[in-house]
């Protein structure tokens, strides 16, 4: 029994020895494989042939508002058997490693594009994301890219709850102290500007006053303030992040009316109707009226009268007032006036009537002023009939043309023939004309007594008696020619140049008629 007992242990024993050498066996085989493997790789990355990780290109930097969203690109080549990690420098935090993400953060996460190029995603990033990212490769020694991320902020006014609104109005010569706030990354620059492009006017206690486009800082302080200081100011933000901001504050300076009327003196005809017209200026807004009888009677709208009054800016008012049908008891004496918490103003107009002088029953003739023209001299064919009757007169008294000639001989004013006294011509013309140069045809026998100083005329009379007919001004008409006067706007010379042409053609007709009777 003692035997059997012992010989068992002593097989046991046996197999737990057996069993201690193979583990020792294997674990001595897995320690030289290490060994044998990493003496391999130390011995590798000694050999100058072999190429370790290089990264391609550099990390940038990133500036981005905040809420958008971002990545970091890595590129490495030759990677083999090493790993990238992207790393938060300031932390010393791991996000991630190859495309495994180590941080917890939802925001965050890594891709890889099966061949160099590795990425880190961060979305809607926020001011705590600023800082530097690293990519890094284990290698022995380990290599790492850098690049920085910069999140801003557009800037943002604050709104002061404590801020009274009464703090932008001042009476009249007082102060007003304006207060604006920004936030933002970086830190906004805040001025002030006035609207409407108007000047920022600064004044010293001395009177001295500055006007600026523009004011820096965040405090804009108005002393002795004007009436004309009222309007929005406007408070700008900006830190080069866009959208710049802006905030108005409203600026109110209050003073008693002062007003004005544009014309103390009106005068209107009875039956029309008048503007009385008056300025005012005043802040806060005033009750404004108009009052006749030395503001004994205050005036209403209706048929009679219209009050209208129209704000010309903030502190300036136009009041009208129009009295319609105007009669003897609406002149007189008229006032306007305005009225508020610091005091009244009133300003006085007199309406006097306007006398017209009365309208002309006749009708004016209206004056036509016309221009005397000078008549052109008529040519031979003119009055050919009258030219006719003087030669059939020629003919039959050739005695009396004769004597007209002998006056005329000289040949003043007695216009030739074209051949230069052709007798042919003046035969032709006036049956009995001589063939010499001195010879008169008919027809230029009455133009030669235009041209005379003093003609006369011999008419035989019906009782056998001559008489002698002197022309107005020792001038005979011309029945070819009319009269060319000096003054051709003189109608008393033109009627006697009618009358005398008219008196010879009746006494041509008279001498033919009696020559027949003969």
């Amino acid at each position: 029994m003692i035997k059997m007992k012992t010989a068992q242990m002593t097989q046991m024993q046996f197999c737990v020895r057996t069993l201690a050498s193979v583990i020792i066996l294997l674990l001595s085989g897995t320690l030289c494989t290490k060994g044998t493997h990493s003496l391999a790789n130390t011995q590798g990355h000694n050999e100058p042939d072999e190429v370790g990780p290089q990264f391609l290109a550099q990390l940038s930097n990133i500036s981005v508002p905040q809420g958008r969203d971002i990545s970091f690109t890595c590129v490495v080549d030759n990677l083999g058997l090493y790993r990238v990690a992207w790393i938060k420098s300031d932390s010393k935090a791991i996000l991630g490693i190859h495309t495994h993400m180590v941080s917890l953060n939802p925001r965050l996460s890594v891709t890889h594009n099966g061949h160099n190029t590795w990425k880190l995603h961060i979305s809607h990033v926020q001011l705590n994301d600023s800082g530097s990212y690293m990519c890094q490769v284990n290698t022995d020694p380990m290599k790492s890219l850098s690049g920085y991320l910069d999140v801003v902020v557009p800037p943002d006014i604050l709104n002061h709850p404590d801020q009274n609104i009464d703090e932008g109005v001042s009476t009249e010569g007082g102060s007003i102290a304006l207060m604006c706030s920004a936030t933002g990354v970086p830190t906004p620059m805040v001025q002030w500007r006035r609207e409407g492009g108007k000047d920022i006017i600064l004044r010293s206690e001395s009177r001295d006053k500055q006007a600026l486009k523009s004011v820096e800082g965040g405090r804009l302080t108005l002393t002795n303030v004007h009436r004309t200081d009222m309007g929005g100011y406007l408070c700008i933000a900006s830190n080069g992040v866009p959208p710049s901001v802006s905030k108005r504050f409203d600026v109110h300076v209050n003073f008693p009316p002062t007003i004005k009327a544009v014309s103390q003196l009106v005068g209107a005809p009875v039956e029309r109707e008048v503007i009385l017209e008056c300025i005012v200026e005043v802040y806060p807004k005033p009750l404004n009226g108009w009052y006749r009888n030395e503001g004994n009677i205050k005036l209403h709208n209706g048929n009679k009268y219209n009050i209208s009054e129209a704000m010309i800016n903030l502190y300036t008012w136009h009041l009208n007032l129009t009295i319609r049908h105007l009669t003897k008891s609406d002149f007189g004496a008229y006032s306007c006036s305005s009225v508020n918490a610091l005091g009244k103003s009133e300003a006085r107009i007199r309406l006097q009537e306007l006398r017209l002088p009365p309208k002309s029953t006749t009708t004016p003739t209206p004056h036509v002023h016309t221009t005397a023209k000078q008549r052109r001299k008529q040519q031979p064919g003119h009055n050919k009939g009258l030219n006719e009757v003087v030669r059939a007169k020629e003919t039959h008294f050739s005695n009396q043309m004769q004597q007209e000639n002998d006056v005329f001989g000289s040949g003043i004013g007695v216009p030739q023939s074209a051949n230069g006294g052709d007798g042919a011509g003046a035969a032709a013309a006036g049956g009995g004309g001589s063939g010499g140069g001195g010879g008169i045809v008919a027809s230029g026998n009455v133009n030669g007594m235009i041209n005379g100083a003093e003609v006369h005329t011999q008419v035989p009379a019906r009782n056998g008696h001559e008489k002698t007919y002197k022309s107005p001004g020792g001038v005979a008409p011309s029945p070819r020619s009319p009269w060319i006067f000096a003054n051709g706007g003189s109608q008393l010379l033109a009627s006697a140049t009618i009358a005398t042409n008219a008196l010879m053609a009746f006494f041509t007709i008279l001498t033919m008629y009696s020559a027949k009777l003969i």
